[in-house]
């Protein structure tokens, strides 16, 4: 038997219309009306959390939607969180971050408006809804759908900015795919232990590195009283002398988690013997190379908001070190 499901519409593009220029103009139930399909899905809930595009979002409203999500899967229905695509990635992993339980948490959106020709909003809800209802979907924490194909939160990334198949997965492709309503899941994810924070009004910038980096925004986060910072290092994880000394500095004040600027990869241990080889790095900072920057940061932002000190942040982290 399917599960029950509820929805969480937050706005985004899937929520928007306008005969120019599109604006959120469609609230939960507009969203589920445009789908004749979900009018005989049993015990469908939907809920409006709130109608923002993704770009206007914050932490507050990401942890709001994250503990509405997980309050609708503790009761054991699936949830379908419809989210602007802009910040899906980083909304859907900090839920992953908090989540525990086994019920399906599947995010979704659009990249077309509704009133676009070919507006993809629909077709995704559906295989949204799909997913939450099913046997296939649980245990695997909380998902994302677009475009009939199945990612882990932990792994996807917005790769396309116009796209109808705008997300996808570096390290390891989609999971799993959607047809006709029918669910096919190949190979979940490890699932981490959760951490679930009371507040995330916590200032976490994240730095990237480039040819000559002299260090500067990595000085200029820490003096601008930042509570934890996330690196974004060079290759497999290397910096040049001059932000390596700044990232010296900056870890004496306050906990960083490094990445890496390619998209697949990870950090190294002992390939380099030049100064800010990955070497370096792993001695100062907790390595997160197989997680995205954005990703990297919803998880610190977590673990800060948690109350976790340096020892139980470097713990959390240690399985997303690959």
């Amino acid at each position: 038997m399917p599960r029950a499901v509820t929805i969480l519409s937050t706005g985004g593009t899937i929520a928007m219309s306008g005969d120019r220029m599109a604006v959120p103009a469609l609230d939960g139930a507009a969203l589920v009306a445009a789908v004749p399909a979900l009018g005989v899905v049993p015990d469908l809930v939907v809920r409006s959390v709130c109608n923002l595009p993704g770009s206007h979002l914050d932490t507050t409203d990401a942890l709001l939607i994250a503990r509405a999500a997980l309050e609708e899967a503790a009761r054991g229905r699936g949830v379908v969180v419809t989210h602007g695509t802009d910040t899906l990635e980083e909304t859907a992993y900090l839920t992953d971050v908090m989540y525990g339980g086994d019920c399906p948490v599947v995010f979704t959106g659009a990249i077309r408006p509704a009133s676009a020709p070919g507006a993809d909003g629909p077709a995704n809800l559906a295989d949204a809804v799909a997913l939450a209802a099913s046997v296939a979907g649980c245990g695997g924490g909380v998902l994302v759908v677009f475009a009939g194909r199945v990612h882990a939160a932990r792994y996807v990334r917005k790769m396309d900015s116009t796209a109808a198949e705008p997300f996808g997965s570096p390290h390891g492709g989609a999971i799993g795919v959607v047809h006709e309503g029918r669910v096919n899941i190949g190979t979940y994810p490890v699932r981490r232990p959760p951490v679930v924070p009371s507040h995330l009004d916590l200032r976490v910038p994240i730095v990237p590195t480039w040819l000559g980096d002299d260090g500067a925004l990595i000085r200029a986060a820490v003096a601008d009283h930042a509570h934890g910072l996330v690196v974004s290092t060079l290759g497999a994880g290397h910096l040049g002398r001059r932000a390596l000394a700044a990232l010296r500095d900056a870890v004496a004040t306050l906990p960083v988690v490094a990445t890496t600027r390619p998209e697949r990869g990870a950090i190294l241990y002992e390939t380099y013997g030049f100064e800010g080889k990955e070497a370096d790095i792993r001695e100062l900072a907790v390595a997160a190379g197989g997680l995205s920057a954005q990703a990297a940061r919803m998880k610190l932002l977590a673990c800060l908001g948690a109350g976790l000190e340096r020892a139980a942040i470097a713990e959390a982290f240690l399985h997303d070190d690959t």
